[in-house]
C-alpha cells in the first residue's frame, strides 16, 4: 500500500450523521476530483491542551483517505491517501 501525504484542507461536498448526530464527510472534492465515501469510517478524538480534533479513516472502495476535523466549523483537512 502507497501512502501519499497531502495536509491540505479539502471541500466536503456531502456529509452524513452516525447514530449520535457526529456529522461525517461523505463526499470530499481534492484538486478537481471528487472522492464519495462508502460508510462511516473510524474515528478518534485527540485532544491537545483546550483544543479537540476528530480523525476520521474512510475509505472509497479503492483508497484509505485520513481526514481531520477542527471540530469547530467545518474545516477539514485531507491528512493522507493510501492505495
Amino acid at each position: 500500500m502507497t501512502k501519499t501525504i497531502i495536509n491540505k484542507e479539502v471541500s466536503v461536498t456531502r456529509v452524513g450523521f452516525k447514530k449520535n448526530l457526529m456529522a461525517y464527510p461523505r463526499r470530499v472534492e481534492y484538486e478537481g476530483t471528487t472522492y464519495d465515501f462508502i460508510d462511516a469510517g473510524i474515528s478518534c478524538i485527540v485532544r491537545s491542551g483546550e483544543q479537540i480534533a476528530q480523525i476520521l479513516t474512510l475509505t472509497d472502495g479503492r483508497s484509505q483517505f485520513r481526514l481531520r476535523s477542527d471540530n469547530r466549523g467545518g474545516c477539514w483537512t485531507l491528512l493522507s491517501i493510501s492505495a
